[in-house]
This record gives C-alpha cells, structure tokens and sequence, in this order.
C-alpha cells in the first residue's frame, strides 16, 4: 500500500508541475498577442495620420496626393508599447512599430505596416 501512495504523490507532482509549466508558457503568449494588438492599434492611428496627409490638399498642410513630406507625429513616435519609425516614399509609407516586449531571446514585437492611398497592410513580423 505504501509503493501505490507514493507513485500516486510522485505522478500528482508531476502532473501539477506540467500545469504549472503550461500556464507559464500560455500566460506569456498570451502577454506577447495583446502586445502585438495593442501595437498594431496605435500602428494603424499613425498609418490614418499618413493617409490622412496624402489625401489633404497642399494649401492646408496635406501632401496633395503624395506622401512626400510626411512624418509621424512627435507625440505618436513613442508610447507605453513601443515606438514608431517610418520610410516615406511618394506613393507609400512604410511604418515599423517595435514593442517593448520580448518574443524571444533578443527579438521584440515588431510590426509593419504598409500605407498606400487607399490601403493600410498590416505584416507581423515577429
């Protein structure tokens, strides 16, 4: 009777140890998605402020239907989740937003966004 308790112990351990093990690893991907969410929602505020300069004339301080000339906003270019950068080209906009959040090793969430005159690509990166 004492072999059967303690294999029953051992294999409890075991099995909770497991648990604990799995709800580390989906706490952490769970932590890294609302990252990327949260990221990918300020990205796309920052790509409506480019289309927004694209399709607004040049006398009231838009591009006249080109993106040359824009720049993200001093106030979006950091937040609490990450920071913005953009390559700015006449016919579109490349924006990377890099979150403060580690995927793994040294990578961190880090998303792109493409913006054309009349589309917004959204490409996860890491």
């Amino acid at each position: 009777m004492g072999q059967q308790q303690l294999l029953l112990i051992v294999l409890g351990v075991i099995i909770v140890g497991i648990a604990v093990i799995l709800g580390i690893v989906l706490f952490r991907q769970n932590s890294i998605d609302g990252k990327r969410d949260l990221l990918i929602n300020e990205g796309i505020t920052v790509a409506n402020n480019a289309r927004e300069y694209f399709h607004k004339p040049v006398p009231y301080g838009g591009g006249g239907y080109s993106f040359t000339g824009w720049q993200i906003p001093s106030q979006m270019l950091t937040s609490a989740n990450g920071s913005y950068t953009a390559t700015v080209n006449p016919d579109n906009v490349e924006i990377i937003g890099t979150g403060n959040e580690l995927v793994s090793g040294t990578d961190l969430v880090e998303v792109k966004f493409v913006v054309t005159s009349d589309t917004i690509e959204t490409i996860i990166v890491h």
